[in-house]
């Protein structure tokens, strides 16, 4: 088949990471794929192109650049796609109206996340297109239902959980030891370290980790909350810190490329987040065996099995986020047993290959029909 994958951007978010892992996967099953960028490029696109995956960026360069929908069905006439599958809001509304101006015969949109932002006209735009689409992939029960109730055909949608790679247990590592990735960051390795990852903005409620960071390190007097990630309310986060916490309690990494080294070296992980659809930071770190402890909401509690393979805690609820973290620290025969069921289930569910494959169904029972 001839694929085309239709996205904003290709910065370092969850859907974005998914856009790359599907990608490879199918030109690895041996399909044709390109990926198309809407607005702009981004970080992620190296790995696609170091593997022969073409990436066309379209250039939309303001919210109603029509042009852009011109050049967008341009490219889809040149490519001539068996199936279009676009990704998240202006790729889903620009990329369908390409896709059935070039008559491509297989159109899907991919929501990925509970969007409390969209307005009426939003969803009037998602209702119209989801009658002109064969289908909408999602990645959780809570984002599916999400959209049924603002009147989309919960029929419609196709639940493919999100993948990550599985390393080999034999696999080579190149981690470095605990005195070296702390050490490195400031932290001193005989305390313990949480872990939170994630853009700085409002979804992500930063402001509930400082002030649980805070508490817990008062606690215990040997925490301390990293929190790596970037994004437009970062200058205004740390000044909250420096007014309610201190730098030992509380340090900001930045946008880093060693998620990885920092989670075999962490004690826990907290996301406080107001809405998610399917996090791909949770994931990782259940994969690592690190107790994830994260807000009660829909997407997370996909993942999250309460005192089954991590904790969640009511939303905003700092106390009960560090009521529990505690808890966990003070019983490590209870956190082992939680963080090996949650590896396992990470292993058996949620695999790029999975993943892919049920994508490919997907495709190849549309393009049937």
């Amino acid at each position: 088949m001839k694929i085309a994958l239709i996205i904003p951007t290709m910065d370092r978010g969850g859907a974005e990471k998914q856009v790359v892992l599907l990608a490879i996967g199918l030109k690895d099953a041996g399909h044709d794929v390109r990926v198309m960028l809407l607005t702009r490029d981004g970080p992620r696109s190296d790995e696609l192109r170091s593997v022969g995956i073409p990436v066309d960026l379209i250039g939309k360069k303001f919210k109603g650049d029509l042009t852009s929908l011109w050049r967008l069905k341009k490219r889809l006439i040149e490519f001539q796609p068996d199936v279009v599958h676009t990704w998240l809001f202006a790729a889903n509304s620009f990329g369908r109206v390409a896709a059935l101006m070039a008559r491509v015969p297989v159109i899907i949109a991919s929501e990925r996340c509970v969007d409390p932002w969209k307005r009426r006209w939003h969803f009037i735009i998602d209702r119209y297109l989801a009658k002109r689409s064969q289908a909408i992939t999602t990645n959780s029960e809570g984002v599916r239902d999400f959209y049924a109730n603002h009147g989309l055909d919960p029929r419609q949608f196709e639940i493919i959980p999100n993948g990550v790679t599985i390393q080999s247990n034999n696999a080579p590592t190149n981690l470095k030891t605990r005195d070296e990735v702390l050490s490195k960051l400031s932290i001193d390795p005989h305390r313990k370290m949480i872990l939170a990852v994630g853009r700085l903005w409002p979804q992500k409620r930063v402001r509930d980790l400082i002030w649980a960071g805070e508490l817990i390190a008062t606690l215990r007097g040997d925490v301390t909350l990293l929190i790596v990630g970037d994004g437009p309310e970062r200058d205004e986060l740390i000044r909250h810190r420096d007014a309610v916490s201190q730098v030992e309690h509380v340090r900001f990494a930045g946008q880093r490329d060693d998620v990885a080294d920092l989670l075999a070296h962490a004690d826990a992980f907290w996301i406080a987040s107001e809405y998610e659809g399917q996090s791909n930071a949770v994931i990782e770190a259940m994969l690592a065996c690190v107790p994830v402890f994260a807000s009660d909401i829909p997407g997370n509690r996909d993942l999250i099995i309460d005192g089954e393979t991590g904790w969640l805690f009511q939303l905003g609820s700092e106390a009960e986020l560090v009521q529990k973290t505690n808890e966990m620290f003070n019983a490590p025969e209870t956190a082992t047993r939680v963080t090996l069921a949650a590896k396992d289930r990470i292993e058996t569910e949620f695999t790029v290959n999975a993943m892919v494959q049920r994508h490919l169904q997907l495709y190849e029972r549309l393009k049937v029909d």
